[in-house]
């Protein structure tokens, strides 16, 4: 059953088949301030995505997430996974940050630092180079392939344009790959045969889903696949920023001179040239009014503002700008749903960053022994035994001093220094006792702490039990 979609502008209805195969689309190259502006967020982006697994650090890369090992290395930090709670912590960040700058400005992550974004872009700029602008493209698709000079023509300009979008997919797949394997590692082993066959799985399929969603799907993932456009109209309100379509200045639609008087005839600014659609990577008129599938890129803008010059009129007929301005209100930023979602973010990233501080890279495990016997008697003491697993989550070796707390009168016989290199985890068995006479209950606790030598403020502990008879009974 095909969606009903009642347009903003007047009272028409489109019908949208969800299930109808969608017409290929053919963007529209464009120059502007928001091109520029998706270009220059687009490229740092990219640029720390492929640079940072080459970074060294402390000999390592400068992110790395081990699986095996079961650690992330986040340059100066390594992360365990009992600092699991961190990651939530980071995902409600993004979160609420990603609200709060909708709330403000629109979808502007969608259109300039998605990923999707970002990679479609390069796609559609190898397009461009090898089969030209969107009317080059069109008549180039609508040739035959044949064995004259135009087949030739054609078979090498899709050619080019796929092995540069393979080869953009290829860089993708084997850099995502190295954040897990050590990209420096994996290139070599890649190129010499060397990796394990998973390793060429994982490459293969984000190669290929890169090749798919940033070559073929691109706008489908934007309108369909991703859940960003669902939920986000619930975060708009009057004074959200948006593209948004001056209705006001632009109706009645239609093709003039540019030296006619059009006001004259009824007509408003827009002369119905089509070319915000045909510069919207998502295909959709934004004259329409706030529709799910628009990702705030801008480049509408663009296309209008050049338009607008040609013609001699004024800037704007499409600009980024909220609804209550183009019906004559004024601009509010700071209202309820704003100072909400910012101190949300503030407060939430504030706990973060103390948690991150306070965090002791070290941890301690106690285990009793659960032997068949509960205790040992010996020479009038009362003895349990104890393994404390000492695990340095530091960067470099680092020495640790055990000791008890709790009933002075514990006593354990046990290594009390132990030497640990980074990562290493390390087994320590350790036997616990107290005079018979000196026992006050059968169920009693106390606590092993593990102190660092050089770094006094790096400590752990874990309270555990000690069990001994009842008094009076052997």
């Amino acid at each position: 059953m095909p969606d009903i979609i009642a347009s903003s502008s007047d009272s028409s209805v489109r019908y949208v088949d969800r299930y109808q195969a969608a017409d290929k689309i053919y963007t529209r190259r464009v120059k502007g301030f928001y091109q520029r502006l998706r270009r220059y967020t687009g490229i740092p982006l990219l640029a720390a995505f492929l640079l940072i697994p080459w970074i060294q650090i402390d000999n390592r890369p400068a992110m790395l997430f081990d699986l095996s090992a079961q650690k992330f290395h986040i340059f100066w930090m390594t992360f365990w996974p009992q600092d699991g709670i961190l990651l939530a912590w980071l995902l409600m960040i993004a979160a609420f940050l990603l609200f709060t700058v909708t709330v403000l400005v629109g979808r502007v992550w969608c259109g300039f630092t998605c990923p999707q974004t970002v990679w479609t872009l390069m796609y559609i700029w190898a397009e461009d180079k090898c089969e030209g602008d969107r009317n080059q493209r069109i008549k180039l698709d609508q040739q035959p392939w044949s064995l004259d000079k135009q087949g030739f023509n054609k078979l090498w300009r899709k050619s080019a344009k796929h092995s540069i979008w393979l080869l953009i997919a290829l860089v993708t797949g084997l850099t995502f790959v190295g954040y897990f394997y050590g990209i420096r590692e994996l290139v070599v082993d890649f190129a010499t045969l060397k990796a394990s066959g998973e390793t060429y799985f994982w490459v293969a399929f984000f190669l290929l889903f890169t090749y798919l969603n940033a070559g073929w799907l691109r706008e489908q993932v934007c309108k369909y696949m991703c859940p960003y456009a669902r939920f986000q109209s619930v975060m708009y309100d009057d004074h959200t920023m948006l593209v948004t379509y001056d209705h006001l200045r632009g109706e009645n639609r239609g093709p003039r001179k540019a030296s006619s008087d059009y006001q004259s005839q009824g007509l408003g600014d827009c002369i119905d040239c089509n070319w915000c659609i045909q510069v919207c990577p998502v295909d959709i008129d934004i004259r329409d009014g706030l529709q799910a599938e628009c990702i705030d890129c801008g480049l509408c803008i663009d296309a209008c503002d050049n338009v607008m010059d040609k013609m001699g009129y004024a800037r704007g007929l499409i600009r980024f700008t909220t609804q209550d301005i183009i019906n004559g209100g004024k601009k509010h930023i700071w209202r309820p749903r704003f100072i909400g979602y910012l101190l949300s973010s503030v407060i939430i990233t504030g706990l973060f960053i103390g948690m991150t501080a306070s965090r002791t890279p070290l941890s301690v495990d106690v285990v009793r022994d659960r032997g068949s016997h509960l205790f040992h008697l010996a020479n009038q003491r009362v003895e349990n035994v104890y393994t404390v697993k000492i695990n340095n989550m530091d960067r470099g070796q680092q020495s640790y001093q055990i000791s008890l707390e709790g009933n002075p009168a514990y006593v354990f016989k046990g290594m009390r220094k132990v030497v640990l290199e980074e990562s290493e985890v390390l087994a320590v068995p350790i036997r616990v006792s107290i005079p018979r006479d000196k026992v006050e209950r059968t169920n009693d606790t106390f606590s092993v702490v593990v102190t660092s030598l050089q770094q006094p403020n790096i400590s752990a502990q874990q309270i555990t039990r000690f069990l001994a008879p009842l008094p009076g009974t052997d």
